[in-house]
């Protein structure tokens, strides 16, 4: 009972948040578990926070391998 409704509170929460929600979830769940930290840089270094990647990111990283694909098909 009690997960569940840990589970509904979370997901309402994460439901009200803006457009960067995923990121500001981990943010949220780095502040709550990390006993000492200073900066957003050591909130950053909790496990729980996986700095979530944009579109655009994967979308860019998608491109290089492809490209880097392309390079060494032409190499062979």
């Amino acid at each position: 009972m009690k997960c569940a409704k840990l589970k509904e509170f979370r997901q309402a929460a994460y439901n009200h948040l803006g457009r960067a929600h995923d990121v500001t979830f981990e943010l949220m769940d780095a502040i709550l578990l990390t006993r000492n930290a200073y900066s957003l840089a050591d909130l950053s270094l909790s496990p729980v926070f996986t700095g979530v990647e944009t579109k655009r990111q994967k979308t860019t990283q998608q491109r290089e391998q492809r490209d880097f694909v392309r390079c060494e098909k032409l190499v062979i």
